[in-house]
């Protein structure tokens, strides 16, 4: 596999790297769907447009990662977005993601595109959700964007999922992958305080509630998918795992 990147997804990747031979990964590119700069999506846009190119000319086949976030999946109340249903996104971020995945689409290329949920593990940026969050706890306090919802899904389950998709020749096909459920923001913290040992002063922020993401697509292409304990408890045992890691990173000092 060649592996376009060098970022968090990026690096999780390389423990397939020497597999799949006839495909390139693309996992660089915006990341976050806060205030970014319009030339960062422009660049990502230039690197896709690249890629797609080296792909035809050397019958590669692309792995292009989306989104499954509410900034794709943005209607509350409504039934579980699915792959081959309309989406409405509501960010820029979303509607950059749903454009790119039209070129993708549009190209003679065989190619995966892959939405993911809120992936979680070591090495995140900092502007990421889960070390974002735990720099705020420790800080003492923390903004809480109150009926919003996170479908939290383990970096590792993620490259298990890539790879048997992967293995099985999956072409030509668009696969969210998450855990299927989505807990409030404020389960989240609470959980987080919790393993902590601390009570962070929340500010609060109303926030619309998140569109559920269908995952009966993703269990029925990857079987597998059942072991790893996917569920309304999946996201405890995922801070569990990661939660300590990005308290006891050093913080960033204010100027």
């Amino acid at each position: 596999m060649e592996i376009v990147g060098r970022g968090f997804l990026a690096g999780h990747l390389a423990g397939i790297g020497d597999h799949h031979p006839d495909v390139v990964a693309l996992a660089a590119g915006v990341s976050a769907a806060g205030d970014i700069p319009p030339e960062q999506y422009t660049r990502e846009s230039a690197r896709l447009y690249e890629v797609l190119r080296y792909c035809e000319k050397h019958g590669k086949r692309l792995v292009f990662f989306s989104t499954a976030s509410a900034g794709m999946y943005s209607v509350p109340d409504a039934s579980p977005g699915r792959e081959d249903g309309p989406v409405y996104p509501a960010t820029l971020y979303g509607r950059h993601k749903l454009s790119l995945e039209a070129v993708v689409k549009s190209s003679n290329v065989e190619y995966l595109i892959l939405r993911l949920s809120h992936v979680v593990g070591f090495n995140q940026p900092a502007h990421q959700l889960l070390p974002a969050l735990v720099r705020q706890l420790v800080s003492g306090r923390l903004q809480v964007y109150r009926g919003a919802q996170r479908d939290l899904i383990d970096v590792e389950d993620v490259i298990k999922i890539v790879h048997t998709l992967l293995v099985d020749g999956r072409t030509r096909d668009v696969v969210n992958v998450a855990s299927g459920h989505a807990p409030r923001i404020e389960d989240i913290v609470t959980h987080m305080e919790g393993l902590l040992g601390t009570s962070a002063e929340k500010s609060y922020v109303e926030a619309s509630g998140a569109q559920p993401v269908s995952i009966d697509k993703l269990c029925r292409l990857v079987p597998p998918v059942y072991g790893l304990g996917f569920g309304p408890g999946y996201y405890r045992g995922v801070l569990d795992k990661y939660v300590h890691a990005y308290a006891d990173r050093p913080q960033p000092v204010s100027a």
